[in-house]
């Protein structure tokens, strides 16, 4: 890699505001990610006995929405690329707001699965097109904190998600809960699509993406916008690259491999700790270490919020101290927490000591491999093949997610508890040998040197 950094000049102050402001924008995305992701925690025991559902189905009504996670993140990489980020960001406004209404008035668990599968397609397109989005209008020196407010929006939307199911299963009894809470949990999600397409609707198309497409004088304005005439200048002379986006095939290209595989383990690693096990079955987790209803919805406020305050701790860091001395210590303190949480199961140490040890394991993911994770894949592909890249990376990420989330039910009920976190323990052993040795550090250089290091 060259030695030579570019001189990056500071935004004016105004230019740095407006940077803010559609950052902002587009990681309200994450804000839906996390909203309609988590509100499956309050819903799925109500649900499930509103249908009858068996473990296998529990796990299903679940994880559908992340098969549509799936399809939605491996086709907006090449369709963003082609028509640009922001239009397909507005199409997922819309399917969020569908999805809500068609889960809220599901005659059956058929509708509601196929509902939650057109909310996932959003999902998964929202999960790699806001990151990209964020890093792409960003500052060299801004962009792993403003990129991380895609992971604090996502843990925002959680929190949030929490406290209105808390509230929703509070307002009747139990029998109200079966029939009407659930559908009230799901169609609460209309709100914050609504003001995600609005929001969409107001932000410039990225500059890079119009420079990639060879619309260089609307890149410029736009970039005179965000950063001044001087360093809108100079950036467009560093962006020396093909106008035409790369090829598919050139992804598994020689000089390519490294950061796609690099990118793929991020995101499947993320997801073999079981933090979307604990973040959709947090309530159902809590029963069954003995907590009552209330008890257990009060709990996963908890876990909310402390998701919630480590993110934020994450976003001083990041730029600080580096994406990979962050990953590798969080990846350990996870394995050690989750290390906590089976013995506790195993031992039938229950009640505070079982909160404890799942509050560490969240804890740990917030602060290094849940913003970690979105900011490293969104920097490390180079400039012309991002879209594509990124979809992969994010279509693994949403398998490894749909595995753990569909087999949870199942091990619970099979395994015990016990054993299903010491299987998550195990992962994140295993992932954190690997992380060792193939994790750079990509703090401080422009997504140019990152690709550029590719090669050398």
């Amino acid at each position: 890699m060259s030695s030579v950094t570019p001189v990056e000049a500071s935004p004016p102050a105004h230019a740095l505001a407006q940077i803010l402001l559609l950052s902002g924008a587009a990681a309200l995305g994450g804000f839906l990610f996390g909203y309609d992701t988590a509100v499956v925690s309050g819903a799925i025991g109500f649900l499930t006995e509103h249908f009858s559902l068996t473990a296998e189905m529990t796990g299903w009504a679940a994880s559908s929405l992340l098969v549509g996670c799936m399809i939605g993140a491996a086709t907006s990489g090449y369709i963003s690329d082609r028509r640009g980020r922001k239009p397909v960001l507005l199409a997922c406004a819309g399917l969020f707001g569908l999805s809500a209404v068609l889960s809220a008035f599901a005659s059956g668990i058929a509708v509601l699965t196929w509902a939650r599968f057109a909310g996932g397609i959003a999902i998964g397109a929202v999960s790699m097109l806001s990151p990209m989005y964020i890093a792409e209008i960003a500052p060299e020196r801004l962009r792993g904190r403003l990129v991380g407010l895609y992971q604090l929006a996502i843990v925002v939307g959680i929190l949030i998600v929490f406290l209105i199911n808390w509230f929703i299963q509070g307002h009747g009894d139990h029998l109200w809960n079966v029939e009407t809470g659930w559908r009230l949990m799901f169609g609460s999600l209309v709100i914050p699509a609504a003001l995600f397409g609005v929001l969409i609707s107001l932000v410039p198309e990225s500059p890079r993406w119009l420079f990639q497409v060879g619309r260089t004088d609307t890149a410029l304005k736009v970039l005179h916008r965000l950063n001044g005439e001087a360093e809108a200048n100079r950036l467009i002379e560093s962006w020396r690259q093909p106008v035409e986006a790369g090829s598919a095939a050139e992804l598994f290209a020689p000089q390519w491999r490294k950061p796609l595989v690099l990118g793929i383990a991020l995101a499947v690693f993320s997801q073999l700790s079981g933090i979307n096990a604990v973040m959709y079955y947090a309530p159902e987790i809590f029963k069954s270490a003995g907590n009552s209803t209330s008890s257990a919805f009060a709990q996963t406020i908890i876990v909310g919020a402390v998701n919630l305050a480590l993110t934020l701790v994450a976003l001083t860091l990041v730029d600080r101290i580096g994406r990979r001395r962050l990953l590798l210590v969080g990846t350990a303190m996870q394995t050690l927490a989750l290390g906590v949480a089976a013995w506790c199961f195993g031992t039938h140490t229950t009640g505070p000591a079982v909160l404890l040890a799942l509050l560490g394991f969240v804890a740990a993911f917030a602060v290094s491999t849940g913003p970690v994770t979105w900011i490293a894949i969104s920097e490390i592909f180079p400039n012309r093949l991002r879209g594509r890249a990124m979809s992969v990376a994010v279509s693994c990420l949403w398998v490894a997610d749909w595995i753990v989330t569909q087999t949870f039910p199942m091990l619970q009920q099979s395994a015990g508890p016990a054993t299903t976190f010491g299987i998550y323990a195990g992962c994140g052993l295993f992932c954190l040998g690997c992380l060792a040795v193939i994790m750079p550090e990509t703090k401080n250089r422009s997504l140019e040197q990152i690709e550029a290091s590719w090669n050398s």
